[in-house]
């Protein structure tokens, strides 16, 4: 005999799971391929996996989801389970802090003032602008430590360079990509 059809319902195998997954990202569903990057990337996972990890977000972050933009962003500055490559990290953190994520602004503002240090003088005031911004966007959105980190790149700052920062953390918009 049959199982009634609420039985059926209720008594699905993972095999149907595993296959509606699939088929989320055959259809290319950001949130799902976002969601398989985070089980890969999840380091007390028995299926950890750096590279399967940067696939996923890649997929998702393509679509413009900003929190794998975030991710794959991290990932390449940090070269798990793809090359190691700044130039990369950058964009990708890039394009999640133009979205609003106070993470990527946190990371991205703390790019700026290590480059405003690294010894080229014709870029540091363009770096220390653009770290103040990126600090004090994340720091609107109570990101940890940002409002110190802020603090600390407007020590270095003149008051002419603090004032024009300010203008241009006003000034940001936050990016609603289409979809």
């Amino acid at each position: 005999m049959d199982k009634p059809w609420y039985r059926r319902f209720f008594d699905r195998s993972q095999e149907g799971t595993i296959e509606t997954t699939e088929v989320n990202t055959d259809q290319e569903d950001a949130e799902v391929q976002f969601g398989l990057g985070l089980k890969f990337a999840n380091e007390s996972s028995p299926n950890q996996d750096y590279a399967q990890a940067a696939h996923w977000y890649r997929k998702a972050a393509d679509q413009s989801h900003v929190l794998a933009q975030f991710n794959l962003g991290v990932m390449y500055a940090r070269g798990q389970g793809v090359n190691r490559d700044e130039a990369t990290a950058a964009m990708w953190l890039g394009k999640a802090a133009h979205q609003g994520d106070a993470g990527a602004q946190y990371h991205l503002g703390m790019r700026h003032h290590r480059a405003s240090l690294d010894g080229q003088r014709n870029n540091a005031p363009e770096s220390r602008l653009e770290a103040f911004k990126w600090l004090h966007l994340a720091a609107a959105q109570g990101y940890k430590d940002s409002d110190a980190a802020c603090e600390f790149v407007a020590l270095g700052m003149t008051q002419q360079e603090v004032t024009a920062a300010r203008h241009r953390t006003a000034a940001f918009v936050v990016v609603n990509p289409s979809r």
